[in-house]
């Protein structure tokens, strides 16, 4: 059995499910406006469980606006999204979405491991409570992020990769398929950056489908498999070295981008 055949799905199988490759996000034709303003223009793309996604793009390219409308956060001018075979909206405890650091109350008097614990409500419902499992799925997501020793910690006191690991713990405890991440890398130190993204290649490695909005397109082919280059509407979709070429970053950024993208 190949590994495009099975991945590691959390939760009270605690197993492995087989056919991953159903596991699927299609959007076909989105288009999102705020207002009289057109963010995002008739945008399709396929993605599958096991990749590592970039959405590249120069600023306002529609990036941001593409994630929240793949999260719910938007509604879609037009289009639709589609998680295996299925609206968007009947899996959404298999999606995550992790908004830019910038947008989140780091005063909030919660700890990491607090934090976590809201991963389960999704699973709980409203009156539940805290069951053996719940727990089990807090500590392995603690754990899997490399968080077990900041858990007491209160959230504004950690760097900015170990806030953002504390989030993806969150969505771990959630047992989501698919992360869907604003800019995770920005502002972190290389350090920073490299820790952040072997957790999140072991994640895909494990069949989960992470989508993320990035900016430097230098880190990009280490940090991820395939991207999406955009500009409002799709400029190139593919693997991440078909994708980034001279000229589709011309046709994208409106000149030809010199740089190193191998550093």
């Amino acid at each position: 059995m190949s590994d495009r055949d099975q991945h590691i799905c959390w939760g009270a199988e605690g197993g492995t499910c087989h056919g991953y490759g159903k596991h699927r996000l299609d959007a076909s034709s989105l288009t999102v406006a705020y207002g009289e303003t057109l963010a995002v223009d008739q945008v399709s793309f396929s993605a599958q469980c096991g990749c590592r996604l970039a959405l590249l793009g120069p600023n306002g390219a529609g990036k941001s606006s593409l994630l929240k409308a793949l999260a719910g956060v938007v509604q879609p001018k037009s289009g639709t999204v589609v998680w295996r075979e299925a609206p968007m909206h009947k899996a959404h405890h298999e999606i995550a979405y992790l908004p830019q650091r910038g947008e989140i109350d780091w005063n909030f008097p919660i700890t990491v491991r607090g934090l976590v614990e809201m991963g389960r409500f999704a699973q709980l419902g409203n009156w539940r409570s805290f069951r053996k499992h719940d727990r089990e799925m807090v500590t392995r997501a603690l754990e899997t992020m490399e968080m077990t020793d900041l858990m007491n910690r209160q959230i504004g006191e950690l760097s900015g990769g170990q806030q953002q690991r504390a989030f993806i713990a969150r969505a771990l405890a959630q047992e989501a398929h698919v992360l869907l991440l604003d800019e995770p890398f920005t502002g972190l130190d290389t350090p920073a950056r490299e820790t952040l993204g072997k957790l999140l290649g072991q994640l895909a490695g494990e069949g989960r489908l992470l989508i993320a909005s990035h900016h430097d397109l230098s880190t990009a082919p280490t940090l991820f498999d395939e991207a999406l280059l955009l500009n409002r509407n799709t400029i190139a979709h593919g693997a991440i070295q078909d994708v980034l070429t001279d000229d589709h970053l011309t046709a994208a950024y409106g000149g030809v981008i010199t740089q190193n993208l191998n550093a």
